[in-house]
């Protein structure tokens, strides 16, 4: 139902391309926000700066402790470590490849993707999509409302060649602007580079890569992702997205 939808947001009548457009988006965002829920994290022990009430991590401050001992003055507060449990922030760059025909199953898979990293990281995602050049529909930093993000992917139509390189080297500043412990892209393609440099080295250049490509044309994306040491999912159809961004939780 939902690829239907995606087809008849590209109609030529102007009402029922709006309608199509307005009931495809709702129900992309209400199966993203039926995902995989906001990842949590596993607890990491951190060292941080002691602060007053705080408890003192002695290994980590022996070399201070032990030339206070030395000098005998004491230790200045700040120079004193303490051990806290912290979770691992996450921030997500999707990208939506728009070249060639793109519409139906496709362009539905990719509207749900969108929600659902949405979801995973509310306040640090972006969203590309790209052909021979990228459209930045929400930046890392800009706060947006899911449902304009979802809507702009269902206006998009297939157009250019694919410049795989420049997606992920976009994908790579958008995340720079982001201050996560954990920076994922997540991209959404069949792998087949028809323009620009090898995307190979763009991708290596990325903390950690998730590829996503249609079960019917995954051939060239796997070996991609294989190549670059990338995570590798293919879809079955939009209802297998919450299953592939499970991968996001296995980094």
């Amino acid at each position: 139902m939902l690829g239907l939808l995606a087809d008849m947001a590209g109609a030529t009548d102007e009402g029922l391309r709006r309608l199509a457009r307005r009931l495809a988006g709702r129900v992309a965002v209400r199966l993203g926000r039926a995902g995989p829920a906001r990842e949590r994290g596993t607890g990491r022990l951190r060292r941080v700066a002691l602060s007053p009430g705080g408890d003192l991590d002695v290994d980590a401050s022996l070399e201070v402790l032990v030339a206070s001992a030395v000098t005998g003055r004491p230790p200045a507060l700040e120079d004193l470590r303490a051990a806290e449990w912290g979770r691992p922030s996450v921030a997500l760059c999707l990208l939506v490849d728009r070249s060639g025909s793109v519409g139906g199953e496709r362009l539905a898979a990719a509207a749900l993707a969108a929600a659902a990293v949405a979801l995973r990281a509310p306040q640090d995602h972006s969203v590309v999509a790209f052909s021979d050049t990228a459209i930045v529909l929400k930046a890392q930093d800009e706060q947006r409302p899911v449902e304009q993000v979802v809507d702009g992917l269902l206006a998009l139509r297939g157009h250019g060649t694919t410049d795989l390189a420049l997606a992920l080297a976009t994908a790579g500043r958008q995340l720079a602007r982001s201050r996560a412990t954990r920076r994922t892209t997540v991209l959404l393609t069949d792998g087949r580079a028809t323009a620009g440099d090898d995307p190979r080295r763009a991708a290596r250049r990325l903390d950690d890569l998730v590829v996503i490509a249609p079960h019917d044309d995954a051939e060239q994306a796997r070996a991609l992702a294989t190549d670059v040491g990338a995570r590798f999912s293919a879809l079955r159809g939009p209802s297998d997205v919450p299953r592939a961004l499970g991968l996001l939780a296995q980094g």
